[in-house]
């Protein structure tokens, strides 16, 4: 019988030998081939630096991919497009992303792409997406800058350390280290000023360099830049030879610095506001071309009117129109007076009256005087909507109640509901017309009320006010029944109190049971 010893040692150690590479593998590279397919972007680059395929990838100084390929625009050119293969820990990459090819060691050496990730606000940049060469930089090498300094840049170059020694040897770096006080507040406005170079808005300081650029191409023109320096030159000599009032001056300048700074930070603040108008009078501004167009006919209607023909018509015309309007304007002097006196009660007396509001508790307004003074007139037009030939005429509906109120002046009323207040309360007197005071000078009206009480209430059991009210019924009977014969009708009129069954009997047939119980229990007879 066969036993089985399992593997060999020769196995095991083959078997430990690959999987200590394929984990030394994977520590490195952190990448699983065929399983992890990398993030892919590419990158145009004017000058690629001789970087090769397999370079690294950096954000920060963290490696996070690398030079997947390397393709030339042409055969032998030094401008080229970068593959950049990009694993996980340098995701995300946004369309704003800026690569520049650094070296990996001084002057000379291996290359490197320091990718810049860019902002959220701009969104991802797709796999398979170009950076473009405005976002790309490639190193200055050292022979490019060999190459720049020919023999006459050289030969300036060697004469500019003569003159900064000879600056030196003459007292250049007593005042350099004298200087040295001053330099903090100097690198401060200076941080100041570059910051401000920046610009509010993105592109600011690429527009400021083109400006730049634009302005050394017209220097660059042959016999510029030479007229230039010669004017310099004699610009400097003139300061040295004024040496002494140029020293004088730039020791106010401190003084006139403090006394500027103020007017600076006004300056400042205002810069908002005139921006703020810039902004409202760019539509006026670019309307004013048209405006201007339109009027220039007008323009020249005015002119012929002004030639010297038309001047002496006109002229003869006023010569026998200028005495009535000064008649006018004579007799119109008091009429005017009037109309300020009207304009100026109408403005401090009628407007704030007609815009106050009365205040009532118990029936609030909804609006001011103005609005309730006509709120009156689609009910008096309802009551009057009824007319014959002579004019309109009032239905007006009588109503009785238990309740007997004294109104004043001998009169009296019924009504079903107590009262709970008056208001506004009667005025026995009027206020004294004064139509020697002037409107103007008047206060508006109060239209706030004091709510009094009801009108007193009569006790209708009284031997007077029984005798009374027999009285009263006695006339209405006699005056009903004479309407009634005059119009030839048959109803006949009681003359005596009607039961309280019969008042049930006809609140039932009107729906008005629920109000009359109401009623008679009020007055214990229900």
């Amino acid at each position: 019988m066969r036993r089985d010893r399992g593997p060999s040692a020769f196995a095991v150690g083959i078997a430990v030998i690959v999987f200590a590479i394929v984990v030394t593998y994977l520590g490195f590279t952190k990448d699983v081939p065929l399983l992890n397919n990398p993030y892919e972007i590419k990158a145009a680059f004017r000058d690629t630096s001789g970087i090769n395929a397999g370079s690294p990838v950096r954000i920060a100084g963290v490696e996070v991919g690398e030079v997947k390929s390397v393709k030339q625009t042409r055969a032998g050119a030094r401008s080229a497009t970068l593959t950049l293969a990009i694993r996980d820990n340098g995701l995300p990459v946004y369309d704003d992303a800026t690569a520049k090819i650094r070296p990996r060691i001084f002057l000379e050496g291996n290359f490197f792409v320091e990718l810049t990730p860019g902002t959220a606000r701009a969104g991802e940049l797709g796999d398979g997406e170009t950076i473009a060469v405005d976002r790309t930089a490639s190193p200055v090498q050292f022979d490019q800058v060999l190459s720049a300094l020919r023999s006459d840049t050289r030969a300036d170059l060697r004469q500019t350390f003569v003159e900064i020694g000879k600056a030196q040897d003459a007292g250049g770096a007593r005042a350099f280290s004298e200087s040295l006080r001053y330099q903090p507040g100097a690198y401060r406005f200076t941080a100041i000023v570059a910051e401000a170079l920046l610009g509010k808005r993105p592109g600011d300081l690429g527009e400021f360099v083109r400006a730049g650029g634009a302005t050394a191409e017209a220097i660059n023109e042959p016999g510029r830049l030479s007229t230039l320096i010669a004017d310099f030159s004699t610009t400097a000599g003139a300061l040295a030879a004024r040496e002494d009032a140029l020293t004088t001056a730039v020791g106010e300048l401190p003084r006139t610095l403090r006394a500027a700074t103020p007017a600076f930070d006004a300056l400042n603040d205002a810069f908002p506001d005139v921006q703020r108008f810039a902004r409202d009078a760019r539509p006026g501004v670019r309307s004013l071309g048209p405006t201007v167009d339109a009027t220039l006919p007008l323009i020249r209607q005015l002119r012929g009117l002004v030639r010297e023909e038309e001047l002496g018509t006109l002229a003869r015309n006023l010569r026998s129109a200028t005495p009535p309007l000064a008649q006018v304007a004579k007799t119109s002097v008091p009429l005017l007076g009037r109309l300020r006196e009207l304009a100026s009660c109408a403005t401090n007396v009628l407007v704030p009256f007609g815009d106050d509001k009365l205040e009532d508790k118990a029936f609030p307004t909804h609006g001011p005087v103005y609005q309730d003074l006509a709120k009156f007139l689609p009910n008096l037009a309802g009551e009057s909507r009824s007319f014959d030939a002579n004019s309109p005429w009032f239905k007006v509906l009588g109503s009785g109640g238990a309740e007997t109120l004294n109104i004043g002046n001998g009169l009296f009323g019924t009504v079903a509901e107590p009262i709970v207040g008056n208001n506004p309360p009667p005025i026995r007197q009027r206020p004294p017309l004064r139509p020697d005071v002037p409107c103007e000078t008047q206060e508006p009206p109060d239209l706030r009320s004091i709510p009094k009480g009801p009108p007193p209430s009569i006790d209708t059991n009284t031997a007077v006010a029984r005798t009374r009210e027999s009285k009263a019924q006695s006339v209405a009977v006699a005056l009903l029944r004479r309407e009634l014969k005059a119009k030839g009708s048959d109803v006949k009129v009681l003359d005596r109190a009607i039961t309280v069954g019969e008042i049930r009997r006809i609140a039932a047939r009107n729906g008005l049971t629920a109000q009359l119980n109401r009623v008679l229990r009020r007055q214990g007879t229900g």
